[in-house]
């Protein structure tokens, strides 16, 4: 037969109180994030603000995904990749209804879909970083992008990059392609 030990009330009183006493939280302030300013993109947008997109941080990126990308954001790449809305929503998979919806009630797209079209974004600035701007004043990087995305790539087993353009792994790998073919690899 195996005994236990009896706990004492002294015992239990030691176990009870804690070493330091117990001071109560105060809730947390809450952090003002700094915003990170989002561009009004237009067919007569220079570059810079792509490229910028493209070499902004880590953190500002996340930031701004996070905070939501205002739904209109959409309908201005595809002006100024000069294709239809419907084409550049449907390649990175952002559905019609909801978009439309969100442009009307003047919303911002939900992380997921801001960071789709963030990544379009990016790849518009990756596109002109890599052109000289002096050797090629007037190459427009976001048709060019947009033109790249439709045609299907041998590379891609006759896919086209734009399709893609649906998940972040894709559009990492479509951005490698870039780099790939800036190298001559």
């Amino acid at each position: 037969m195996t005994t236990r030990p009896v706990a004492t009330k002294s015992a239990n009183k030691r176990m009870a109180s804690p070493a330091a006493p117990k001071t109560t939280a105060a809730p947390a302030a809450k952090r003002k994030t700094p915003q990170l300013k989002v561009f009004k993109a237009t067919r007569e947008s220079s570059a810079g603000p792509f490229i910028a997109w493209y070499k902004v941080d880590f953190n500002g990126k996340i930031l701004a995904i996070r905070s939501g990308v205002p739904a209109q954001r959409v309908g201005e790449l595809s002006s100024v990749m000069d294709i239809p809305k419907e084409a550049l929503m449907d390649s990175p998979g952002l559905s019609r209804a909801t978009i439309n919806r969100k442009v009307q009630l003047e919303q911002a797209l939900s992380p997921g879909e801001s960071e789709r079209v963030m990544g379009m974004q990016s790849l518009i600035g990756q596109v002109q970083a890599m052109i000289d701007a002096e050797s090629a004043p007037h190459f427009d990087a976001a048709k060019w992008l947009a033109q790249w995305l439709a045609a299907p790539l041998p590379a891609l087993g006759g896919n086209t990059p734009g399709s893609y353009m649906d998940t972040v792994e894709g559009q990492k790998y479509v951005s490698k392609l870039l780099e790939m073919a800036q190298r001559g690899a």
